[in-house]
């Protein structure tokens, strides 16, 4: 596998984002379209608003396929790298870091975790600053 850096560690699946975004987005806009050219009691209207209704409904549905495993895994992030800060410091991590910092805390390894955690509390660091500062990244391939 390659290796990870600040770089290359976002992961988009391009059928994903950009192919099915696209497919959805033009369909979308073809289908509304499509509903301003019949006119209300009138043949084919009502299965024109019926294909607007399904292609919302797509993009709720795609949000929701992205978001909901998203959240679960932030639930296991934060237990895993709560306990990791345990093991090294036998304290609980600050409870005022957020899940976006401590999502990208897990990419630090154990002797820059704890620097690290105390000026994302102290400095209020972005996500992205937090892996910036990072300098030999720990790889996390299981991300979804």
């Amino acid at each position: 596998m390659e290796e990870q850096n600040y770089s290359n560690h976002r992961r988009y699946v391009t059928g994903y984002h950009r192919v099915l975004s696209a497919l959805l987005l033009v369909g979308l806009i073809t289908s509304v379209v499509n509903v301003f050219r019949h006119k209300p009691y009138h043949g084919g209207f009502l299965s024109s608003v019926l294909i607007v209704l399904l292609f919302v409904c797509s993009f709720f549905l795609m949000t929701f396929l992205r978001t909901f495993p998203l959240k679960a895994q932030d639930r296991a992030i934060r237990a895993e790298e709560g306990l990791r800060y345990f093991i090294l410091t036998r304290k609980p991590i600050d409870s005022r870091i957020t899940i976006t910092q401590i999502a990208a805390l897990r990419f630090a390894p154990d002797d820059e975790l704890i620097p690290l955690v105390d000026r994302a509390v102290a400095e209020n660091l972005s996500a992205n600053d937090i892996k910036k500062s990072i300098k030999n990244w720990r790889s996390d391939h299981h991300r979804v």
